[in-house]
């Protein structure tokens, strides 16, 4: 879900006053609710059942701190055999990682692995897990386990989870207080899998290496639009832009038709997610484009295990949210286990395969790829706000079918993957990540002198902060050049299972890449120089005897008037094409073995 900070710090102060005279003021500007029964509602528990949830206790208004979720699952441990709690690792403030496995032991089973609350005010897989655990440990649903394991993670981003506010989240009907998105850091989790900064992200990726479940499910609550779907989930580009075909279809052709049929029973209305391209005007149609390895869903797919991203709608109750949860974890788990040995071969066909392109950049199609012939949406109709001074929208609670169009992409940029990445030893934070994500790699014993493509910036500027990090844009020139590499050097061949994720984690061009994130800040420091009665002879001596760099020169010169105006900037270029010079800045470490 994209967050966007709704109030200046003065404002939150004045918010917090008015929260307090007025508890619930943040709820109450929301629209009115679409009136809904179902038949998921007989899983709540009775309020004299001695394992009544605290959600369910509270009727759904509030949800547990983190302390109370682990009282409460430690006291489910003690009582059923079935449950063992784990720590898998500490968040930034020092907390500890929990998972709950339920399982009936016996020979090794696959996993399927379930996490709640990486965005932590969107935290109904918490609330619905703990149900289901409840119901699989001590109410007979324990064939959910005859041939597969659940791994739960209850609240993956912790510390962001006690930071409750009901500021936090405030389009999310409820519960009344939530956490916060982002972790102690104010890094988006759900930004962070391809650069691994957090040690929440290191702790969950190593668990992904540890486990290789057979379907990872992320559980979220979306942003958006008003509309009738109550539960929708999706997968990396819908399976259409995934990069491993036999899992993205296992996904598309399997899971969604099978939640969907479970949910629809159980009462709920399902559907894929409906990212929308402009929530002002939802006509404009819903997005459907490729994930990089970023979020859960693209590093999914990057590393070949079926994953799911859940979406539930914010604007549905919390108690119909969580119901819809549980429907669709329960139907997953039960799908997975009869499945698993048709999962199993589908990751084996993709970690088997090995593409020998990637898709850099993109936007968005001309046309319409498709259409959702009856979309359930909401009506609405609008209004001049006093704060906005412009038309804001006010939707109504009336029903509306309408045919919305699905809005794809095009390539801009395709990238043709190298035999190999070579990394210099001194990298060591890209070694660091290379080994977290399992990437195979070799180290030469010797010198070795290669033919190599060597990229340099151009243009390179740095961004706004984004996730702790600086993200870097630049355009790229390729050269290819001899070199001999020391001794010490890394290789990173493609010919792996995992060819695919190191391409956009070294490919300068991904947009996920390490470069793109700002690993090697290095590269934009000033090279070293000299006075100019120095340099200016040397750039005449050049242009006098280079005719090729003149003539590039005087182009430049008569095309770009602030370039020919700042004599610095003309030394600079001059001097980059000195020869026997070799630059250092802007040269973009990893080189690429063709």
């Amino acid at each position: 879900m994209r967050i966007t900070l709704i109030l200046p710090f003065l404002g939150m102060v004045l918010a917090s006053s008015l929260a307090a005279a007025q508890p619930g003021l943040p709820q109450s500007v929301l629209p009115p609710v679409l009136p809904w029964t179902g038949a998921s509602e007989r899983l709540i528990a009775a309020k004299d059942d001695p394992w009544i949830t605290p959600a369910e206790r509270a009727d759904f208004v509030t949800t547990p701190r983190y302390d109370d979720t682990r009282a409460w699952l430690e006291r489910l441990d003690a009582a059923s055999p079935l449950i063992a709690i784990e720590t898998f690792g500490q968040t930034a403030q020092g907390r500890d990682l929990l998972l709950v496995r339920a399982s009936k032991g016996g020979p090794k089973k696959p996993v399927v692995l379930v996490q709640a609350g990486i965005h932590a005010g969107e935290i109904d897989g918490k609330d619905a897990g703990l149900m289901l655990l409840r119901d699989i440990a001590l109410r007979g649903k324990d064939t959910l386990l005859d041939h597969i394991d659940l791994v739960f993670v209850p609240i993956y981003n912790i510390d962001g989870h006690e930071r409750m506010s009901r500021w936090n989240f405030p389009a999310l009907r409820g519960p009344l207080e939530k956490g916060y998105v982002a972790n102690a850091r104010g890094i988006n989790l759900n930004r962070d899998y391809a650069k691994a900064d957090a040690p929440e992200t290191r702790a969950m990726i190593a668990l992904l290496n540890r486990l290789d479940p057979v379907l990872y499910v992320d559980c979220h609550v979306s942003d958006g639009f008003d509309m009738q779907y109550d539960v929708t989930f999706t997968y990396a580009g819908w399976g259409r832009y995934a990069y491993h075909r036999a899992t993205a279809d296992w996904l598309t052709n399997r899971f969604g038709p099978h939640v969907t049929r479970a949910l629809t029973r159980a009462g709920h209305v399902p559907a894929i997610y409906p990212s929308p391209i402009d929530t002002r005007d939802p006509a404009k149609g819903i997005r459907q484009a490729p994930e990089g390895p970023r979020y859960s869903t693209g590093y999914g797919d990057f590393i070949g295990v079926p994953t799911v991203l859940v979406e539930n709608h914010m604007l549905k109750p919390y108690r119909q949210r969580v119901l819809g949860t549980y429907v669709l974890l329960e139907a997953a788990l039960g799908l997975a286990g009869q499945e698993r040995d048709r999962i199993a071969a589908a990751k084996a066909t993709d970690r088997a395969s090995r593409p020998t392109t990637m898709l850099a950049r993109w936007k968005p199609a001309a046309r319409p790829i498709g259409w959702i012939e009856q979309f359930k949406g909401v009506a609405f109709d609008t209004y001049r706000s006093p704060a906005t001074g412009r038309m804001e929208q006010r939707w109504t609670a009336q029903r509306v079918t309408v045919r919305m169009p699905i809005i794809g992409q095009e390539p801009v940029e395709t990238v043709t993957l190298p035999k190999a990445w070579w990394v210099p030893k001194e990298q060591v934070e890209i070694l660091d990540r290379l080994r977290l994500h399992g990437i195979r790699f070799e180290t030469i014993e010797a010198p070795r002198t290669l033919v190599l493509d060597r990229v340099r910036l151009r243009d390179a500027t740095v961004q706004r902060a984004q996730d702790g990090r600086l993200p870097l844009k630049a355009s790229f020139l390729h050269e290819t050049v001899s070199q001999t590499l020391p001794a010490g050097t890394i290789r990173v061949p493609s010919d792996q299972p995992l060819g695919l994720l190191a391409a956009a984690l070294f490919e300068p061009e991904a947009p996920d890449s390490f470069l793109a994130w700002g690993f090697f800040p290095e590269m934009l420091s000033a090279p070293p120089g000299a006075e100019d009665f120095v340099i200016a002879p040397l750039a005449d001596a050049l242009l006098a005897g280079d005719a090729k760099v003149n003539a590039e020169f005087q182009a430049k010169v008569a095309a770009e008037p602030s370039f020919a105006a700042d004599g610095d900037a003309r030394l600079d270029w001059l001097v980059d094409r000195l020869p026997g010079r070799e630059a250092v800045n802007a040269v973009y470490p990893i080189q690429r073995e063709l």
